[in-house]
């Protein structure tokens, strides 16, 4: 139940040491709010009764917006039952009057005139007041909104710094940093902003909510990463730019890949390229992905048609070198091909592929995900050329180069994948060993997953 306010309280009420009055002349109002917060009535509860929102209302307290408004006074007065004398807003009675006197005075020079005439001069007696308080909010609406522009050069370089490291960092750690950042895009969007800065918050708000969908889905939470995919789509059609709505799109196309239906895939593949207006990196990502999900999906002429596209495009368009989050340079080009070379059972040209994509991410990736998936696709072409031990050691020792908080289920998954395809009377020591290695990683996993849960309590 919400705290009540005492009316006694302005009469002999005190704050920081002083009589309330003193505070309540000089129209302190943060010094009114953190009074009645500090007598337990919550800032929500303020902000109802004086008709702004939760977060202005916690703003004021804090000194960081002052009220000044004479209207804005008048409401604050009456939604807190303050006495308006107490605030120098003049009498009760007065509150009524115009340009012709007082209200009963009117309706006495008025008594002769129809009913419903006086009750429309009656109405418009009220309106006259609301409408200049109306007018008074909504300029003040106005001039409180916009974000300055270094703070938004700061969120978005904020967000740039988070694409930099996310690709190299466990993603449990990076949905704890994530959501801080998500946070304050939160806060300041439901403010009213001009279009053109809301645009620029909906863009980093899609970058960042894409890496927490990409980061959920790494930990295996598909239905969790089905909603972040899907805010970041809804924010990057906010934003208007038509490279980003193709980048989400390109990229939430992975999650049915590894965890659902494959000719989603295709699907949300299709509806990027639909938006494409030129190449692009983000473009020529969505086709791969195409490619490697028709492959997965069987369909073998359509897979090497939309590798031909994946080629064509990123020749086109390219993209520099780079580990930063949502690039798509030759190497994860190669990756994705991996992928579409091994599902066709193109052994010789994924072996080949595999290689050269190993040999531009280097002995020391700072991208450990990617060489480990890759490892695990030649993995799967190791069973498809009848290898099954080599398979097995293969996939292990895949998982075994990652560091443990980078053990995710999206690996282990994969994993599963090269153990089910060994048939069963092929089944080595090399593959009881992995499979009762996949066990113990997921396990482990379980139990970090615990202790972070625990230190975030």
């Amino acid at each position: 139940m919400a705290a009540r306010i005492d009316p006694s309280w302005w009469t002999s009420g005190k704050w920081e040491g002083r009589p309330i009055r003193e505070f309540l002349e000089q129209r302190d109002v943060a010094a009114v709010f953190r009074f009645l917060h500090a007598r337990g009535v919550s800032y929500g509860t303020i902000a109802a009764l004086v008709g702004v929102s939760a977060n202005r209302a916690a703003e004021i307290a804090k000194g960081t917006r002052q009220v000044t408004a004479y209207e804005v006074l008048e409401r604050i007065a009456l939604g807190l039952g303050i006495p308006r004398a107490a605030m120098g807003l003049g009498r009760e009675k007065d509150l009524a009057a115009g340009t012709g006197g007082s209200l009963a005075t009117r309706h006495e020079m008025a008594s002769d005139q129809p009913a419903s005439l006086q009750a429309e001069e009656e109405a418009a007696a009220r309106a006259v007041p609301a409408l200049a308080r109306l007018r008074a909010e909504l300029d003040e609406a106005l001039s409180s909104s916009s974000v300055s522009p270094r703070h938004l050069e700061l969120v978005e370089e904020s967000a740039s710094e988070h694409m930099r490291i996310y690709p190299s960092a466990p993603p449990s750690v990076m949905l704890s940093r994530l959501a801080t950042e998500c946070s304050e895009i939160q806060v300041l969007s439901r403010r009213r902003q001009p279009a053109a800065v809301q645009a620029r918050l909906s863009g980093a708000a899609a970058l960042l909510a894409t890496m927490c969908a990409d980061a959920l889905m790494r930990l295996g939470d598909a239905g969790e990463a089905r909603l972040w995919y899907r805010t970041a789509i809804h924010a990057a059609d906010d934003s208007a730019d038509t490279r980003l709505r193709v980048l989400v799109r390109a990229q939430a196309a992975m999650l049915p890949y590894y965890f659902g239906d494959p000719q989603q895939t295709v699907a949300m593949a299709d509806t990027a390229l639909a938006i494409t207006t030129a190449a692009s990196p983000s473009g020529a990502l969505a086709a791969a992905g195409r490619a490697r999900a028709f492959a997965r999906l069987g369909a073998a002429e359509q897979a090497r048609a939309a590798i031909e596209q994946a080629h064509r495009m990123f020749d086109q368009a390219g993209d520099d070198d780079s580990d930063a989050a949502f690039r798509f340079p030759a190497k994860r080009l190669m990756f994705y091909l991996s992928g579409a070379m091994t599902w066709l059972g193109d052994t010789k040209e994924a072996y080949r592929v595999q290689d050269e994509a190993l040999r531009l991410y280097g002995p020391a990736p700072t991208v450990p995900i990617d060489p480990a998936l890759i490892m695990l696709d030649r993995a799967l072409c190791l069973v498809h050329d009848l290898r099954f031990a080599d398979a097995a050691a293969a996939a292990r020792e895949a998982i075994a180069n990652l560091p443990d908080l980078q053990r995710t289920e999206i690996i282990l998954t994969k994993a599963v994948q090269v153990i089910s395809a060994i048939p069963r009377h092929a089944h080595t020591r090399e593959v009881t060993e992995l499979t009762e290695y996949v066990r113990s990683c997921r396990e482990r996993s379980r139990t970090l997953a615990a202790g972070t849960a625990a230190l975030e309590t």
